[in-house]
Order: structure tokens, then C-alpha cells, then sequence
């Protein structure tokens, strides 16, 4: 017990991460790259493809690929250099109980994903042997979910996925092999979605990408763990647009090859798709689905439970181990899992996301133009004006945007990232120069 309270305050939200509790490089990669081996990747790329046609969308992925690599570039050198979590860097932006809402938002959509990707396994295992019910097929993705992240992102985790991911890679590539085999290549691949082809579609498929930058979130809490040494390696490779050529494009491109060589019985989902993969690789095909929803799942679970520890010990002063709020986002996950709330979920992250971009786009300009006048702790107030004000104005102006019509849609997430950063920077004081003034 003495152990695992010891790991705990090594990697808890209370507290940045000391430079001697910091991963190698290599640790770190293999920690982190569990992120990109979702279905769900491969299920955005197709359905972007039918909707706006195959070439659209892969421009739609380059420019996220860019864009993300960019932001993320600069955030992880930021969260590496601090050790600071999203928790606690958003106490700098919006002082000490206003950042409880970004922990809310951060763990409630961690949990969300955690329902996908866990149903996704659940439904696979159900298909694959159908006497086993889908309720206890769901409860036991959960609780060796729940047992995975027991253990240290620093110790266990980057292990876990390192062993995971060759497995993950040659399923991605058996499974257009496979496809090749019994459909024969697809030479009009390139076309899937062509009539539904316009000249501006690749930008409805670059702003659909920037409704899951919680993933610049997800890069906060995992650079933390970085040494300040690995700092140019990380930014430009590990959390760059390397990972998100793989996350979006190599994944994506997948996914539009698979759906236009596979016949499918209904509409495109990450349940069809799974389905596809199973009846093309029968019983490794549920290893396949195993492997990139595991790995996958380790990063939400991990991060809703810290969050989540973060969001109750800012508003409740309840400060429990990490394991008790990973139980506790199990069992939430599991109801979930039980409940007819898909269509609700999905609503509930497209709001969500522009909660999100918005808080990408504080952080950023704080990050490149306030960084030099951040406050200590103990000078935090308890909310901070120009931060929440910047958050709710941008956040209301993107959600009118989003529900002004469809024609308007696409321009929701880029107003709120531009707002956000504008207000920001015209509220936010110069704090340097208030400390002298004060002198």
C-alpha cells in the first residue's frame, strides 16, 4: 500500500511532475501512441469520404495533420517544460475554482469515449460468441479496464501499449490485405463519395477534425511525464505530425479503402465496420478490435480518472486515491454502456467541442504570449476574469454559430478558436507589469 501511495503522488492532479519522476523518450512514445490505434479514426476517415467525397476528405486530414502538429508542438514544450496537468495549468487561465470547469468538461468526454470504445469491444466479443450476453461482455471490458490503469503511466501503461502496438500495425495492414484478397483491389477507391464531391468540402472535413482537439488536451496530461531534455524530440515527433499522420491520414485512408472493397449489410458506424473486420479475419479480427480499443481505452480511463480526481478535490475538497476514482469512472462507464444514450452522447460532444476549442485557443495564446507573467499558486485568485470571460464569450458565439443553420456549421469550431484567443489577449493584464507597478 505504501507502494501505490508512493506512485500515486508521483503522478497525481494535485501537483506537477518532479523532474526525477520524469519517462524516457522511447516510455513516453509507446505511452502515448495508444492514442491513435482507435476504430474510431478509421470510421471518421470513410464517413468524411461518403459525405464529401474521398479527396476532400483526405485534404481535410493533411490539413489536421498540420494543424494539430503545430498546436500540439507547442503545448507539449509547454506542459513538458511545467510538468503542469490540464487541471492544473487551467488554475493559471481561469484561477483556482473557475479551472473546474475545464476538468468537468475533460473527464466527462474521456468517460464518453470510454463508452464507444468499450461497446466496440463488447459488440465484437457478443458477434464473435454469441452466447456470451452483451452486459457481461460490457462488464468485463470494464473491469480489466479499470484494472489496467491501476498501474503508473511511468511504469506499467507505456509497457502495456508498447507490447500492443506491432499487433495493432500488422492488423491495420492484414486487414487491407485480406480485403485485397477476396474483393480484389479497388482501383476507384479514390473515388467512394464522389458524388457528393463539392469544392469546399475538404473544409466541413478539416473543421469535423477540429471537434476531437481534445486530443490537445489528452497531449497536456501525457507531455507532462517528458524530461525536459526529450523536450525538441517530443514536440516535433512523439506529439507532432508524425502521430497524426498516423492518427488521421494513414488510419483514415484505411478506413475509405476498406468501406469501398467490403460490401456493407448497413449504414457506415464503428459497429460496421468492426463487423467487416471480423468476417474478413474471423476470430483475429476480435484481436485486432481487442487491441486497438485496449490501448485506446488506457488513455480515457486514465485520464477521466485523474480529472475527475481534480474536478472533486477543487469543488469538494475530496482528496481520494486515484484508484477510487478509477472505480468510480468504471462504474459510470458501465451504466452508460447499459443505457440507450448513444444519440444523446453524440450531441453532448459536439457541444462539448467547442467548450474544447475554446479552451485550446486560451491556452495557446497564453502559452506563446503570456507564459513570461504566469503566477505562482499561492497568487492565484479564485477566478480569473479575462480567462473565463474569453471561455464563455467564444463558447456562446461558437454554439449560435453551430445552431444558426447548416450553411454556418462548419464555421462553429474556427470562430471559437479566432474569439477565444482575441478576447483572451485584449482582457488578459500584463501581469509583469502589474507586479512592478505594485513595487
Amino acid at each position: 500500500m505504501a507502494n501505490l501511495a508512493q506512485e500515486e503522488s508521483n503522478q497525481d492532479s494535485y501537483s506537477p511532475i518532479p523532474d526525477s519522476n520524469r519517462m524516457g523518450a522511447f516510455s513516453l512514445t509507446m505511452a502515448w501512441w495508444a492514442v491513435c490505434s482507435a476504430i474510431f479514426y478509421i470510421v471518421i476517415g470513410a464517413s468524411l469520404a461518403l459525405s464529401y467525397g474521398a479527396k476532400n476528405a483526405i485534404i481535410g486530414m493533411v490539413l489536421s495533420v498540420i494543424s494539430y502538429g503545430i498546436i500540439n508542438s507547442i503545448m507539449s514544450r509547454y506542459a513538458i517544460k511545467e510538468g503542469l496537468s490540464v487541471a492544473l495549468f487551467s488554475r493559471r487561465l481561469f484561477g483556482s475554482a473557475g479551472a473546474s470547469l475545464a476538468t468537468l468538461i475533460f473527464f466527462s468526454t474521456a468517460i464518453y469515449y470510454a463508452v464507444f470504445e468499450g461497446s466496440v469491444i463488447a459488440i465484437a466479443i457478443n458477434n464473435v460468441f454469441p452466447w456470451i450476453d452483451y452486459k457481461w461482455a460490457a462488464l468485463f471490458v470494464v473491469v480489466y479496464s479499470v484494472l489496467l490503469i491501476f498501474g503508473s503511466v511511468q511504469t506499467w501503461l507505456d509497457k502495456f501499449n508498447g507490447i500492443l502496438l506491432p499487433f495493432y500495425i500488422l492488423g491495420l495492414s492484414a486487414a487491407v490485405v485480406v480485403s485485397i484478397n477476396v474483393y480484389g483491389y479497388q482501383t476507384d477507391w479514390m473515388s467512394l463519395g464522389e458524388e457528393n464531391h463539392t469544392a469546399f468540402g475538404w473544409w466541413d472535413c478539416f473543421t469535423y477534425y477540429m471537434g476531437v482537439w481534445v486530443l490537445m488536451l489528452f497531449t497536456f496530461d501525457y507531455a507532462r511525464f517528458g524530461k525536459k531534455k526529450d523536450s525538441g524530440y517530443h514536440s516535433r515527433y512523439n506529439f507532432g505530425m508524425p502521430f497524426y499522420l498516423v492518427t488521421f491520414l494513414i488510419n483514415g485512408v484505411v478506413g475509405i479503402y476498406l468501406v469501398s472493397s467490403i460490401p456493407q449489410d448497413a449504414a457506415l458506424s464503428e459497429v460496421s465496420v468492426v463487423l467487416s473486420i471480423i468476417k474478413l479475419l474471423g476470430i483475429w479480427g476480435l484481436f485486432f478490435v481487442w487491441v486497438t480499443q485496449t490501448r485506446i481505452n488506457t488513455a480515457n480511463y486514465y485520464l477521466a480518472t485523474m480529472n475527475m480526481q481534480a474536478f472533486f478535490d477543487n469543488i469538494l475538497s475530496v482528496k481520494a486515491q486515484k484508484f477510487f476514482w478509477s472505480i468510480i469512472v468504471g462504474i459510470v462507464v458501465y451504466v452508460l454502456m447499459l443505457s440507450n444514450v448513444f444519440s444523446y452522447i453524440l450531441q453532448a460532444l459536439a457541444y462539448q467541442g467547442v467548450f474544447v476549442v475554446a479552451w485550446v485557443g486560451i491556452a495557446l495564446a497564453h502559452i506563446l504570449f503570456r507564459s513570461f507573467y504566469d503566477q505562482k499558486d499561492e497568487e492565484l485568485s479564485k477566478f480569473n476574469a479575462p480567462g473565463l470571460t474569453a471561455w464563455l464569450l467564444s463558447t456562446i458565439v461558437g454554439l449560435l454559430i453551430m445552431n444558426f443553420g447548416n450553411s454556418f456549421a462548419s464555421f462553429s469550431a474556427p470562430a471559437t478558436f479566432i474569439i477565444s484567443i482575441v478576447i483572451y489577449i485584449r482582457l488578459k493584464p500584463d501581469y509583469r507589469k502589474s507586479k512592478l507597478s505594485e513595487n
